[in-house]
């Protein structure tokens, strides 16, 4: 199913028209000069799990439009989760209407409450599904980061769970609404550069097994917590580094918990190539390691009509065709021949989704009951393909994938990669 003909689950949010767009001010117009105030029961309200550095940039985001109110705030390190709370109440703290922000250590806590619209992930990856189905089963909306899973089983799931409770999920994947690479998708769909030979895919290798050797640590870290699913190890900073750091932990180097930059980078640029190709709703359906046993890179994905897509280069997507190259990563976008991205697109061409911003998007579409631009299905299967490439790294023999069964034809022992082992009670949950 398009997202242009979804059935509405709702229509109304909180008495918000599905046709409203943005909703008046969450403070007192007074304060940021508007004229308009409206009451707190007509503005999406959320709830943020993970509050690391990527979440508290999107906290910042959401706190500037006018209509949201955040609520809750959920994570295992408290310096985090308290100034999250901070940050919130510091934000609204001249509307006198509103009662403050709550904070949890357990998201279940967090997803529990009946008067959150919707909620923001950004805990590790391997802390994504379960939120996001327990969220689904609540009927909340779902603003998800990338890599959206850890395992191909979990990417099945999290389109299941969307499905069935008929929620608007956007995954973080927010280069689709970046022009340049709406642009290039563009021009290639539409054919400029002639028949699409291979795609070049510029990103890192798989992760490794963690290895990090055990540190003290100083209270206010839920560590047990913080491992879920994973099998218990002794704490280390660089897996969860305490207080307010301003990086992207390392944990993303590491098979515990994902999938090393092969799942970082490879689920925007891989997704960008799927989006090129078509692929939204499939992938390839066959995976080949590279020659040298030892190579991160090199892995070969073959698609339906013999398309190749190569994972390798020095970074950012680039669609070979018969009549010419289109390269793009964030900021820049080249042919060859260069007047290839001068070309306009036709009216009667094929025009691609024009997002007004990730998380805009996202709040229209909760409006309207639509699917935004990168909906769970995309981020599922764009994240699979990553998946795919790891496994053969890690396996080091070929792959044949049925994207539409979500299987390894014939392949019981490929199969059973599709998942791991997890530590109770953190079981793959049920739909």
């Amino acid at each position: 199913m398009k997202r242009e003909d979804r059935i509405t689950r709702r229509g109304f949010v909180r008495g918000v028209a599905a046709a409203t767009v943005a909703a008046p001010m969450i403070v007192p117009g007074s304060v940021l000069g508007g004229d308009e105030k409206e009451a707190p029961s007509e503005r999406l309200t959320l709830g943020f799990i993970g509050i690391g550095k990527m979440n508290r940039g999107h906290l910042g985001r959401f706190l500037g439009y006018s209509d949201v109110q955040v609520l809750a705030v959920c994570d295992v390190d408290t310096t985090r989760r308290e100034h999250a709370k901070k940050t919130v109440e510091d934000r609204y703290s001249k509307d006198t209407t509103y009662k403050g922000c709550d904070a949890y250590v357990d998201y279940r806590e967090l997803i529990a409450r009946k008067d959150v619209d919707a909620v923001v992930i950004a805990a590790p990856d391997h802390w994504h599904t379960h939120p996001i189905v327990e969220a689904c089963k609540a009927k909340k909306d779902i603003y998800c980061e990338k890599p959206l899973t850890l395992t191909i089983a979990e990417a099945k799931l999290s389109i299941d769970a969307v499905r069935k409770h008929d929620v608007v999920f956007q995954t973080g994947s927010q280069q689709r609404s970046s022009r340049e690479f709406r642009l290039a998708c563009e021009l290639v769909r539409n054919g400029r550069i002639g028949k699409i030979r291979r795609v070049d895919v510029g990103v890192g290798g798989p992760s490794q097994w963690c290895d990090l050797p055990e540190e003290e640590m100083e209270p206010g870290l839920d560590w047990n917590f913080w491992l879920g699913q994973a099998p218990t190890r002794p704490y280390n900073s660089i897996l969860s580094p305490r207080g307010l750091h301003d990086h992207f932990p390392r944990w993303r180097s590491y098979r515990e918990y994902s999938g090393g930059s092969m799942t970082d980078w490879g689920a925007h640029h891989f997704d960008i190539a799927q989006w090129g190709l078509g692929m939204d709703e499939s992938g390839p359906v066959e995976i080949i390691p590279p020659e040298d046993e030892n190579a991160t890179t090199g892995v070969k994905y073959v698609y339906e009509g013999g398309v190749e897509v190569i994972h390798g280069g020095t970074g950012g997507v680039t669609f070979v065709g018969t009549d010419g190259e289109i390269f793009v990563t964030r900021g820049k976008l080249s042919s060859k021949p260069e007047e290839i991205i001068k070309q306009p697109i036709g009216d009667d061409e094929i025009h691609l989704y024009e997002s007004p911003g990730h998380q805009r998007d996202w709040l229209d579409c909760i409006r309207a009951r639509k699917r935004p631009i990168c909906d769970v299905e995309i981020g599922a299967r764009s994240v699979t393909v990553c998946h795919l490439g790891n496994l053969v790294y890690w396996n080091r023999r070929k792959l044949r994938w049925d994207p539409k069964r979500w299987e390894f034809p014939g392949d019981a022992e490929a199969n059973g990669w599709r998942d791991r082992l997890r530590r109770d009670p953190w079981q793959l949950p049920t739909v």
